[in-house]
């Protein structure tokens, strides 16, 4: 770039000596004669492009590693991980898991003493059955009667014993600790803390089964070997229950403690921004024998006469300002033509009842705002009635059951925010905007889902489907392959 002055000088302005066109002309006949085949060094250097293309194809042959280190962060949604050397067992592709045998005092012993696991009454009769509770009574005319069998009246917070009696009978169980690709922690930590978080008791209590737990499982030398990347346990209740962080506040705080830190946890509502916590289902009523069982119950909801528009059933929280179910059973209530109600206050709806199982198999679509956390066990309780979801809040479903639902939210339920509905929407206007084929569309996503959202019988499982606890391991006995490679935080 020439310089910008007042006064140029007029050397600027002279013209060259010889034409630029006759400068290119001459440096192109120099290059040209430089290249010419005759001249030795053309011959060099086309011999060493050549080389250099003969190298680049064989290098491109080879495989390549590339080994990056990566800082672990504990609350961060993971990136994709590398795929990963499945075993030469089809069942077993993602390796088998081992189970410990914990002392009795962590599960066996917590269940013995099932009428002291709560302040207020026994817990006994919600524990036997393999955890599943009672036989459903009161279902006659609601479920088809060779059916009656696979229902209870399961509680929600037994996840811990379900997944327990199905571990020991999974066919990739291992009893040789050394060939397994993950360890289970059967501790029953839900049913621990249990008495101890309504109640006037110091956080020693809360926190002394899961203390003792961790000092035991430090000692194993198959946790020493992982510090304890390859081990996961189901915690019966939702993560806020262990996640104390001050003496003075609620629960427990295992999650916590330094050695929980990398272990994998199955929890019925996750933190979603901790990857270590897996959100599971809710466990439902409905706990399915056999695949003819599934089948047969998929086909009794898709061909029920569904009367209803759409149907609430819970409670109101009278001690919550501004309580969004008040406000949705408000509404419920002016529209009673096309909702169902049924009303959970104090403990009518406690572990299920033919009344909410009827609603929801006469609706098209059930409300699903938070419970008094941001899931519930009604979610799931709807969608096996076949009934279509209506959430308020996305982290009550989509931010929590990844591995078990729908990865396209809008294909199995409907979004309304709930301040679009405290600022006058009409949920019936939005649901009636839905047409009967989009309606059947989403209910058969909801019913392909089924087998996925349900825990079947802890004696065979399903044989072709899914379950809920199969669906579960998968992931983890994945999750754990992965990191053999070398996959940390």
């Amino acid at each position: 770039m020439l310089p910008v002055s007042d006064n140029p000088s007029t050397e600027l302005h002279k013209k060259p000596k010889t034409p630029l066109f006759f400068d290119r002309k001459s440096s192109f006949s120099s290059l040209q004669a430089y290249f010419s085949v005759y001249h030795p060094r053309t011959w060099l250097i086309i011999s060493i492009l050549l080389l250099q293309v003969l190298l680049l194809f064989m290098a491109r042959s080879l495989p390549i590693s590339i080994s990056i280190p990566r800082n672990r962060q504990h609350f961060r949604t993971p990136f994709t991980a590398p795929a990963v050397q499945v075993s030469g067992d089809p069942e077993c592709a993602f390796g088998k898991v081992y189970v410990y045998d914990l002392p009795p005092f962590f599960n066996r012993e917590l269940v013995k003493n099932c009428d002291k696991l709560n302040p207020w009454s026994s817990r006994c009769d919600t524990l036997t059955n393999d955890g599943f509770g009672q036989r459903a009574t009161g279902l006659a005319g609601v479920v088809p009667e060779d059916l009656m069998p696979a229902w209870y009246w399961t509680d929600q917070f037994v996840t811990e014993i379900i997944f327990h009696n199905r571990i020991l009978k999974h066919p990739c169980r291992t009893f040789e600790p050394d060939s397994a690709t993950a360890y289970y922690i059967p501790f029953y930590a839900g049913l621990a803390v249990g008495k101890y978080l309504w109640s006037n008791c110091s956080p020693q209590d809360r926190d002394r089964h899961g203390e003792m737990l961790l000092t035991w499982v430090r000692d194993q030398p198959y946790w020493n070997r992982s510090n304890g990347w390859d081990h996961f346990l189901t915690l019966g209740r939702i993560t806020w229950d262990f996640r104390r962080s001050k003496d003075g506040d609620w629960g427990s705080s295992l999650i916590y403690m330094p050695l929980m830190r990398n272990i994998t946890r199955l929890l019925i509502e996750r933190n979603p921004w901790d990857y270590f916590d897996v959100g599971v289902p809710y466990p439902t009523g409905f706990h399915p024998r056999s695949d003819a069982d599934v089948l047969q119950w998929q086909h009794h909801v898709r061909t029920r006469n569904r009367t209803t528009l759409f149907s609430f059933a819970g409670a109101t929280r009278g001690a919550i300002r501004n309580d969004f179910r008040g406000l949705l059973l408000s509404h419920c209530l002016n529209e009673s033509d096309s909702c169902r109600v049924v009303n959970c206050a104090g403990t009518r709806c406690s572990n299920g009842t033919s009344a909410i199982l009827k609603s929801f198999l006469d609706s098209d679509f059930c409300l699903q705002p938070r419970g008094d956390s941001f899931t519930r066990r009604s979610i799931f309780d709807c969608m096996i009635a076949g009934s279509i979801p209506v959430f308020f809040w996305r982290r009550t479903a989509y931010f929590q059951y990844e591995w078990f639902l729908p990865s396209e939210p809008g294909s199995y339920s409907v979004f309304i925010h709930r301040n679009e509905v405290k600022n006058g929407t009409s949920i019936r206007g939005v649901l009636e905007s839905y047409s009967r084929e989009e309606v059947r569309k989403m209910r058969e996503k909801v019913i392909d889902y089924i087998p996925k959202l349900v825990y079947a019988r802890p004696d065979a499982g399903l044989e072709s489907f899914k379950d809920a606890f199969d669906v579960a391991i998968d992931g983890v006995l994945r999750r754990m392959k992965e990191q053999e490679g070398g996959y940390k935080w």
